[in-house]
């Protein structure tokens, strides 16, 4: 199916009429806010209307995807993780190599995991299954990187003169800093943590519902959910431990001091 033939679909006409309806009942939380003289119609008016806008948009970006070769997917994922590693050095602003170590990071960590899936048919070798299901976990290892840096510039921080003395008395740098990645790596992993050990208790996984909505058998479902979080932990763990150690790395200058979190130009000092 082209692009062009997916907006030619009898459920792109069904959409639009429960979209007119899911519109009407909020047009009365508007006459409600204007009755009310809540003022708030003008702001709901424009969010609603934003967010119809936007997710549009984004499933007609997923529908060109779709149309696409096979071969576009490892370009798209690329990207993707070239976007990660932009959104994720913010945590880590300041630390030396911080955009270098998060691309490598996560492209070490999400990579090694959508390839190993694909090879053992977890993540089929679609578009349709590679670019949604690699764009998980390439955002869970975003996250997860995310959650290292901030941590381990924090710690860092927090302990710069002990490091610092430490380093004076002759320990190498690898040892003083050790203790540190361990504590950022294992702070990074607790939210994935916890979801796995609420998995089925709590609450019931997004992809699980819809399988089982779809139709598929509901064991099946919780097997499929149970790779997909076990995925996203692998990439997660990878990351963060990759990340971590590199840019502990680059925290050291070649006289093995600590260098100054100022940003990447003190790579050059």
């Amino acid at each position: 199916m082209t692009f062009l033939d997916q907006f030619r679909d009898p459920a792109v006409a069904k959409g639009l009429v429960q979209i007119a309806v899911a519109s009407a009942l909020a047009a009365v939380v508007l006459g409600v806010s204007y009755l009310r003289n809540l003022d708030l119609e003008t702001e709901l008016g424009r969010a609603f209307v934003r967010g119809f806008v936007q997710v549009v948009a984004m499933g007609s970006v997923i529908g060109i995807l779709f149309s696409v070769d096979l071969a576009w997917s490892g370009l798209v994922l690329v990207a993707m993780i070239g976007i990660a590693a932009w959104i994720s050095k913010d945590r880590g602003e300041g630390v030396p190599g911080v955009l270098r170590v998060s691309l490598l990071g996560i492209a070490f960590g999400a990579g090694l995991v959508i390839v190993a899936m694909v090879a053992a048919g977890a993540i089929e070798a679609t578009v349709r299954n590679l670019i949604p299901v690699g764009g998980m976990v390439i955002a869970n290892a975003m996250k997860t990187n995310s959650l290292a840096l901030d941590r381990f510039k924090g710690e860092v921080e927090s302990n710069r003169s002990e490091i610092e003395a430490v380093l004076a008395l002759g320990a190498p740098p690898g040892k003083v800093i050790s203790d540190y990645v361990t504590t950022s790596v294992r702070a990074s992993l607790i939210p994935m943590v916890d979801s796995l050990k609420s998995l089925g208790l709590v609450y019931i996984p997004g992809m699980m519902s819809g399988m089982i909505l779809a139709g598929a058998n509901p064991i099946y479902a919780a097997e499929y959910q149970f790779v997909i979080m076990a995925m996203l932990f692998a990439a997660g763990g990878l990351t963060s431990m990759a990340s971590t150690l590199l840019v502990g790395r680059y925290a050291f200058t070649e006289a093995e001091q600590l260098k100054p979190f100022r940003g990447e130009e003190a790579e050059a000092g």
